[in-house]
C-alpha cells in the first residue's frame, strides 16, 4: 500500500470532524490508517531525517492546511474541531479537497504568499504531494547523494597511502584506534597497494579489529572476502572490517552472515556516507536549522 499523499488525507480529516465534535491529531492518524488500509511497515515508514513517521508528518500538515483555510480550527494541543465554513464545505460533498481547491479561500492564499519561496520556481507534481519536511529533506539528500558520488571518486584518484591515512582519519573519528599514533603505526603494514592491520576497538585497547581496504574499482567477491576472513584465523582475531571503494558481490555478502567471526563489509557508498557523517574531506558550507512551535511553551492556551 503506497501512503496517500497529505492532499488525499484532506477531505478525510474533514469528514471525520464532521460531527462537530473535537478530535485529536493522534485520533485522526489511527483513524485514517485504518481507512487506507496501511500496513504496519507503512506505518513506520520514516522520513529521511529519522526523526518522523512519513504518514503521521502527512497527517499534521493535511490538518494544518485545512486551518489555514478556516475549515477546521485548533481547540488545543493537538486537538481540533470543524467549523461553519468547513461544514458548508462538507454539504457540498466534493470528491477531493487539494491546495488547488482551498484557493477559494482568501486566508489560505494569504498562508500561501507568506509560505512562497523567495524565488519564483515551478513545482512539480511530486512536490504538490509532499509536505514541506519532505521537499526540505529530499534536497538534503539529493545534495549528500551528490557529495558521496563525489567523495568516492577523489578517493578513488588518491594515491595508496593517501587512502591509508584516509581511513585512520576516519576510524579514529568513530571512536577507534586511541591516539593518532597508535593508529597511524597500526595502518598500512602490508604493502598490497591496500589497507591491512589491527587497529584498537576501544581506546583501553580491550579488543582489536582487523582492518583491510581495497582501494578497487570491480566488485570483491567471496574469494577476497573468504582470504581475510582467513585471515583473522591467523591473527587469533575475532572481528574484522573490510572496505573498499567500489561494491561487494551478493555472494560475499552472504558468505559473511553465515560465517562465526564479525566481519562488518563497506563499501564505496557506506564509506562516502560515513565521511560526510563524520566530516572527512568534507567541509560544512551552511547550516538550516529547522523549528517548530514549542507546545509546551504554550500549555493548553486556546
Amino acid at each position: 500500500m503506497t501512503i496517500p499523499d497529505y492532499q488525499t488525507l484532506m477531505l478525510p480529516i474533514l469528514q471525520l470532524a464532521g460531527d462537530s465534535q473535537e478530535h485529536s491529531v493522534s485520533e485522526a492518524i489511527e483513524i485514517l490508517a485504518v481507512h487506507f488500509g496501511l500496513t504496519e511497515a507503512d506505518r513506520k515508514e520514516l522520513l529521511p531525517s529519522g526523526r518522523q513517521f512519513r504518514f503521521d508528518n502527512r497527517v499534521h500538515w493535511a490538518r494544518t492546511y485545512l486551518i489555514q483555510s478556516g475549515l477546521l480550527q485548533s481547540t488545543g494541543r493537538g486537538k481540533f474541531c470543524i467549523t461553519g465554513r468547513g461544514l458548508e464545505v462538507l454539504r457540498r460533498n466534493p470528491s477531493r479537497i487539494d491546495r488547488q481547491y482551498l484557493e477559494q479561500f482568501p486566508e489560505f492564499v494569504e498562508f500561501q504568499s507568506r509560505s512562497n519561496r523567495v524565488e519564483e520556481v515551478k513545482e512539480t507534481e511530486e512536490e504538490h504531494t509532499q509536505t514541506p519536511e519532505e521537499i526540505l529533506e529530499a534536497g538534503y539528500q539529493s545534495l549528500r547523494n551528490e557529495l558521496a558520488k563525489e567523495l568516492i571518486e577523489r578517493v578513488k584518484a588518491c594515491s595508496p597511502r593517501f587512502f591509508e591515512n584516509l581511513v585512520v582519519d576516519l576510524l579514529l573519528a568513530m571512536g577507534y584506534g586511541g591516539s593518532r599514533k597508535d593508529a597511524g603505526t597500526a595502518i598500512g603494514q602490508s604493502g598490497d597497494g591496500g589497507v591491512d592491520g589491527i587497529i584498537n576497538e576501544d581506546r583501553l585497547g580491550l579488543d582489536v579489529v582487523y582492518i583491510q581496504a581495497k582501494r578497487w574499482e570491480n566488485s570483491v567477491g567471496r574469494p577476497t572476502v573468504q582470504a581475510f576472513a582467513g585471515s583473522l584465523e591467523g591473527f587469533r582475531a575475532r572481528k574484522g572490517v573490510l572496505i573498499t571503494t567500489s561494491f561487494f558481490s551478493k555472494d560475499a555478502r552472504d558468505y559473511v552472515e553465515r560465517i562465526e567471526k564479525k566481519i562488518v563489509l563497506i563499501d564505496g557508498d557506506q564509506l562516502a556516507q560515513f565521511m560526510i557523517d563524520y566530516g572527512i574531506g568534507v567541509t560544512e558550507v551552511a547550516t538550516y536549522s529547522v523549528k517548530k512551535a514549542d507546545l509546551d511553551y504554550f500549555g493548553d492556551i486556546q
